[in-house]
């Protein structure tokens, strides 16, 4: 990752990036991965002072069966990508990497809040980042990402109900309803992973006291305290 020439990236040096990584994607779980016994959840939260802009990335480590929480660890700076649409993973890449590396031990599994391939270039944030993090990886987004041609039709209301999003014949997420009477999430992978592994995976992460995913709630819940603490400072 050349985090220099990222920042005077144009948007389509951006989409050449993720159409030259698009073939690398393995729709599926390798040999010997286990059973994903450790998983973490990544997210980040961003604000303003003056003219800059800031994020911070928390990263929390959950034992998968218990969801005890194993190691949680965080960075903070100035975020110097700019937006780009599409290219979301060209700002955030930085600080998920920076810390990646404070991790006392790999996690055998990251999970995302937002997109892996429900993406116009099947190149969202769980996939992008996938290729750095050398790991399986999956993307669970609260809101819905409508990329063009993509179809599909609420999940009935009940527990693990969900509906594939199809572009033409190609399934390339999910929606998901985690519980009864609750909004759905979306669902998709991100890389060295099936589409059915993860939504079993993303079913047997979820507690009662939220919709969402215990890793990724986690990692939104401590993003959300890292940005009150470091903008008081």
């Amino acid at each position: 990752m050349d985090r220099e020439a990222w920042k005077a990236l144009s948007l389509e040096g951006a989409v050449r990036i993720q159409e030259e990584l698009r073939p690398g994607i393995i729709p599926h779980v390798p040999e010997g991965s286990g059973s994903f016994e450790t998983v973490a959840g990544i997210d980040l939260a961003y604000w303003e002072k003056g003219t800059e802009e800031y994020a911070v990335c928390c990263i929390v480590v959950l034992e998968r069966e218990s969801g005890k929480v194993l190691e949680h660890q965080y960075a903070s700076g100035k975020v110097e990508v700019p937006y780009i649409p599409g290219c979301l993973a060209f700002r955030e890449l930085p600080l998920i990497l920076e810390t990646v590396k404070k991790l006392e031990k790999a996690p055998d599994l990251y999970l995302f809040d937002g997109n892996g391939y429900l993406h116009p270039r099947r190149m969202g944030i769980a996939t992008h980042a996938s290729f750095y993090l050398h790991r399986p990886t999956i993307g669970i987004a609260k809101k819905y990402y409508k990329i063009d041609g993509a179809v599909f039709t609420m999940p009935p209301n009940e527990k693990n109900a969900y509906t594939d999003i199809r572009v033409g014949n190609e399934v390339c997420g999910r929606a998901l309803r985690t519980a009864k009477d609750v909004k759905p999430v979306f669902l998709s992978v991100g890389n060295y992973m099936d589409l059915d592994t993860a939504t079993k995976l993303a079913c047997s992460l979820v507690r009662k006291e939220s919709h969402i995913p215990l890793p990724t709630r986690l990692a939104d819940l401590e993003t959300h305290r890292m940005r009150r603490e470091l903008n008081s400072e």
